[in-house]
């Protein structure tokens, strides 16, 4: 049935017909029909028919409508697909069947969506409710771009971890009627025969949004949130997991209301998280703990057996081996990482056996891992063991009878005397048994391997299935191994190897046969899956680069390098599709359009020659389908973000950014650290203070005090609640547009910067000023209310900050001076001045976290240890100590054998001399020739160790010759304590009228990459 068909006459499938018709195919499935939670709920997962069926062993399905509340989607209902209200329709299939996307695809039909014209996808969405304890791994489904499905296997709930594994799959039902009655707006939608969406729900949706957005007391809805709270918490203690799990809801929908008003800091949201969280799993414990005290009423399921070897005869030849493990649908980086993976675990397993084989291939794409080798030889040679026995001498008695050692050996190897050979060891002679091991068959060697490989396949994070053993990224669901023309008997978990492979899901015949291994890439070629990475992704490149030529466009192939990457990874089969959206819409911020078009839907845009955007933007479909209602589709879900974030646009522009400012004052950044206000404070006056350590212009002085009274102002902004990865970007286009001086909204934006690991960093002093305050503020005001770093967990992003301060300072010859604890200092004063204790210790903690960070840093650059350690000194200034490092390795490069001699006299200095030895010493004791040449030479050295390092080391050549003279003429460690002290005194003036903050010791470790340099280590 096609989509047109629910269009003749007045037969078009209304809202009431859908969830009909998905009740009755799931209830035809197996699925209890529920009723919705008489209390707002966030998403149809918070009815307990949901989140707690589906703990404990008991086996559930269910299905059921749930209006799902969100008030931070309120958008007046002038927004086409956002409302704060929105419909789902729930299912729980506990265990999961083997499967679910083929039985979900079977209800898209159902509702009466043609697949062979759509492009419905799999899109990784690796789902967490941290408010729950709970998180899953799955996917968006996408339908022509659009969201309109949530599936998910459930991992953990309540912080219990799941078993059975149950899958949730939640439709968006506003979504999937817009596309199937072909609408362009909820309000349009036909709800029952004759009554529109908005005839019904729009007052409704309006009323609430204003009262979400706008008109909801902030301080009442405080107090709610705490009364609720303070109620689950004592209907825990009164064992009520149900009634204690509605109050839960309760609190969650009035954080929800206060998060929608603005009024939520990231600490405070990390607080009400955890104490929803701890709540959460004091009542799935409760329930778990009842259900079983009940005896488990729905039963116990039965887990899946694993499979076993099917009895056939395996092949006596090699030849030609195809492997290919299917999943669904893999996240795009695991793609690529488990190719590389799955090859080095072959490679290393083969290379333990005896079997001879060629070369091995390893391809994959999103829904299989295919393993190619050729030329395998048709068995393993046979080897020839040697076991010892005793020495010989040991082994027979004076009349040549064996002995008891022998007699022992011979019944342990089960041979006799005649057995025996002799085999000499270290030149003693022992007795020994030669045993002939027959080499294993490619097949039995094959079988063996890929099974352990597949049990043991792992990615960065892993989820089970309904399956015994199994555990990976995503389910594995079939197996295909060939030999040639025969099958393996490879099995791993509940999965035997067959020769069916599987093709995409909406072709005529989704299993296909393969004949031999060498039809494998014919067969799925047949079905226009390209398997090799580098096709597809020129395929990708090919399909986007032609049609944007079309309209005389182009694709910025090396900007859009990594999203051209994930695209590849996306799809088996890339056909481009040309899509337009309204020129009006290029009057928002570039980074905006493009920060929607590539994060949020993975489009390409378009560009003039000029690199101007177009309104143009190219999606990739995977296999065919009709491109007239893909493009639509697609079309359509960038129309409503757009409209989305012009909405935004235009709200937030009618406030200055002055009064944005002032509202930071009701968003609490942490209850003892105060609103982020007061953050946004501290900020600008540790920016002051740090200027004042370096040289500011008069120009950067007025940005810097500027852009202070601004920094921050965008996070109350409606903007950033939706796109908060644009922090920064949209201070400074909100900025501009006010009339700022744009030295003062870049400084705004160069605050953010780097937001990750290998961002740009700020260019301007005002903007690193603020950048570093900023993350010297976090740094320290976390850590003194008692922020930890465990492990991996780091949840106020301490190691980030920390990273982004070492990356700012070391970019800015101009910041040298601010070292970490002049910055640690300022900070940790603002905070006192706001009468936050900061101790001591809190800022050795950050000055370590900073400092390890740095030569983590260098460590990843490979820079050598040694040198890391002669700069050491400097460390907490970076630029100073890269700037020395450069300095060495240069002296080294040039001034090898000079440099190398110097080194070796200053490091045997430092080796000699006592902490704290005076550089004071009495000229009349050193009569010593070689003591008068030292103190000559190096008294016209004083004034030279501010030079550059080479120069020096040019302008200190005759030190090498004074130190080796001294050192060789001279007892430094006299017995008279007078000479002794006034030798030692002479040397440490010769190491103080060296380069400061270089340790020698170091230096003399490294080992020279040039042939005409000195060996430092002689």
């Amino acid at each position: 049935m096609t989509d047109e068909s629910f269009r003749t006459g007045s037969q078009i499938l209304s809202m009431q017909e859908a969830i009909l018709r998905l009740q009755d195919y799931w209830s035809g499935h197996g699925c209890l029909i529920a009723q919705p939670f008489n209390t707002e709920v966030g998403a149809g997962t918070m009815n307990p028919a949901t989140l707690l069926s589906v703990l404990g062993p008991e086996p559930w399905r269910v299905a059921y409508v749930e209006p799902s509340v969100r008030p931070d989607d309120s958008r007046y209902g002038e927004n086409p697909n956002r409302l704060q209200t929105h419909t789902q329709f729930q299912v729980i299939l506990k265990p999961e069947p083997g499967n679910p996307q083929e039985l979900y695809l079977g209800s898209l039909a159902a509702l009466g969506i043609d697949l062979h014209a759509h492009d419905v996808r799999f899109v990784e969405d690796n789902w967490a409710q941290p408010a729950i304890g709970a998180w899953g791994l799955g996917w968006e489904v996408w339908l022509d771009g659009m969201e309109i499905t949530q599936f998910t296997y459930f991992q953990q709930v309540g912080g219990h971890t799941l078993d059975p594994i149950p899958v949730e799959i939640t439709y968006g039902l506003e979504r999937i009627l817009m596309a199937v009655q072909k609408v362009d707006h909820f309000k349009d939608l036909l709800y029952a025969p004759g009554v529109t969406y908005g005839e019904f729900l729009g007052q409704s949706e309006y009323e609430m949004s204003r009262y979400y957005l706008d008109d909801a007391d902030i301080a009442a809805t405080r107090a709610l949130l705490d009364i609720y709270s303070r109620e689950a918490g004592r209907l825990i203690e009164r064992r009520l997991p149900i009634p204690a799990h509605s109050f839960v809801l309760k609190s969650s929908h009035a954080f929800n209301v206060l998060d929608a008003r603005g009024a939520i800091s990231t600490t405070e949201r990390a607080k009400w998280f955890q104490t929803m969280r701890t709540q959460s799993r004091a009542v799935a414990e409760l329930w778990t703990e009842l259900r079983a005290e009940a005896g488990h009423p729905r039963g116990l399921y039965e887990p899946l057996p694993i499979a076993t070897a099917a009895e056939v005869e395996l092949p006596s030849h090699g030849g030609l081996l195809v492997f290919e493990i299917g999943t669904e649908e893999l996240p795009p980086h695991v793609v690529d990482a488990t190719a590389v993976a799955v090859h080095g675990e072959l490679s290393r397993r083969l290379a333990e056996t005896a079997l001879d084989h060629g070369a091995i291939r390893v391809d994959a794409t999103p829904r299989r891992i295919t393993v190619r080798v050729e030329a395998i030889a048709d068995r393993e040679p046979d080897s020839v063991q040697v076991r010892r026995g005793p020495k010989v001498a040991a082994a027979y008695s004076g009349d040549g009878e064996p002995t008891r050692a022998l007699q022992g050996f011979l019944s342990s190897q089960r041979v006799t005397v005649a057995d025996l050979t002799r085999v000499e060891v270290n030149g003693v002679e022992h007795v020994a048994v030669e045993t002939v091991r027959s080499g294993h068959s490619a097949a039995q060697v094959l079988t063996a391997v890929l099974s352990e490989l597949v049990a043991e396949l792992r990615a960065d994070k892993n989820m089970r299935w309904n399956d015994p053993i199994l555990s990976f990224s995503r389910p594995i669901r079939w197996l295909l191994a060939l030999l040639n023309d025969a099958v393996l008997p490879v099995i791993s978990g509940a999965l035997r190897a067959d020769r069916i492979t599987r093709v995409h899901r909406n072709a005529a015949h989704p299993e296909v046969g393969v004949g031999t291994a060498d039809d494998y890439s014919a067969v799925l070629r047949a079905d226009g899956i390209l398997i090799d990475y580098n096709e597809r992704r020129t395929a990708v490149v090919g399909a986007a680069e032609t049609l944007a030529a079309e309209h005389e466009g182009t694709i910025d192939t090396d900007g859009e390098s990594d999203l051209i990457d994930e695209i590849t990874n996306l799809v088996e089969t890339p056909v481009g599709v040309l899509g337009h959206f309204e020129e009006r819409y290029l009057e928002l911020p570039e980074q905006i359009l493009t920060t929607v078009m590539r994060k949020h839907q993975r489009y390409l845009p378009v560009r003039a020659t000029d690199g101007g955007l177009l309104p143009l933007f190219v999606t990739l479909a995977n296999g065919s389908c009709d491109l007239d209602v893909v493009r639509a589709g697609n079309e359509k879900v960038l129309r409503a973000r757009f409209e989305d974030a012009a909405f935004f646009w235009k709200t937030d522009l009618h406030t200055a950014p002055e009064e944005f400012r002032t509202r930071l004052s009701g968003l609490t950044f942490e209850q003892r650290l105060g609103s982020v206000a007061d953050r946004a404070d501290r900020i600008a006056a540790v920016a002051r203070e740090l200027g004042t350590a370096i040289t500011v212009s008069p120009n950067d002085s007025e940005t810097l005090a500027r852009a202070g009274e601004l920094v921050k102002f965008d996070l109350a902004t409606q903007m950033l609640v939706e796109m908060t990865s644009l922090a920064g970007t949209i201070a400074r286009e909100y900025a501009r547009k006010a009339g700022e001086p744009e030295p003062v909204a870049e400084a705004l934006f160069e605050t953010e910067l780097p937001r990750h690991h290998n961002d740009r960093l700020p260019e301007t002093i005002p903007g690193a000023l603020l950048a570093l305050a900023d993350r010297f503020d976090l740094l320290v005001a976390m850590l003194a209310v008692g922020a930890k770093l465990t492990g991996t967990s780091d949840p106020y992003g301490l190691r980030r900050a920390a990273l982004g301060i070492v990356r700012i300072l070391r970019a800015h010859p101009a910041l040298e001076p601010v070292s970490y604890r002049v910055g640690l200092d300022a900070a940790a004063r603002t905070l006192r001045e706001q009468g936050i204790t900061v101790d001591d210790e809190i800022l050795d903690t950050a000055a370590e976290l900073l400092s390890t960070r740095y030569e983590q840093r260098l460590r990843d650059e490979g820079i050598p240890i040694a040198l890391i350690e002669a700069t050491r000194a400097t460390a907490s200034r970076p630029w100073r100590a890269d700037h020395l490092q450069r300095e060495i390795e240069q002296a080294r490069a040039e001034q090898g054998h000079q440099f190398a001699e110097l080194v070796e006299g200053l490091q045997r200095i430092m080796r000699i001399l006592p902490p704290d030895t005076p550089a004071d010493y009495d000229p009349v004791l050193l009569t010593e020739p070689a003591e008068q040449h030292l103190i000559t030479v190096s008294t016209t050295l004083t004034d030279s160790r501010d030079q550059p390092l080479p120069t020096w080391v040019s302008s200190a050549a005759p030190l090498s010759e004074a130190l080796r003279q001294f050192f060789d003429d001279i007892l430094v460690m006299s017995e008279d304590p007078a000479l002794r002290a006034a030798r030692l005194g002479l040397l440490t003036s010769v190491l103080q009228a060296a380069p400061r903050d270089i340790d020698w010791r170091s230096v003399h470790q490294l080992r020279s990459d040039s042939p005409d340099t000195a060996d430092l280590t002689a």
